[in-house]
């Protein structure tokens, strides 16, 4: 009998902490947000080594192709 009192005080305690939890918002995840609070960025493949590559981080050449670095740029002849 007991072990029945204490599991209804167990389930009580339980549903009342959740309670105060969804309440808080503590169950929600936190809402994801990107530094510059821009979203998906364009990505690019270098066409020396394949690397894909955010466009605002790559290395333009005068082909018009963009490269991951200024030595794939060189080694590409751009």
């Amino acid at each position: 009998m007991k072990y029945l009192v204490l599991l209804a005080i167990l389930v009580i305690a339980y549903m009342v902490w959740r309670s105060n939890r969804v309440k808080d918002g503590a169950g929600t995840p936190p809402k994801r947000r990107d530094a510059d609070g821009a979203g998906p960025q364009e990505m690019i493949a270098c066409p020396v080594c394949g690397l894909h590559l955010p466009r605002a981080d790559a290395v333009a050449g005068t082909n018009g192709l963009a490269y991951c670095s200024q030595e794939h740029r060189l080694r590409a002849g751009a």
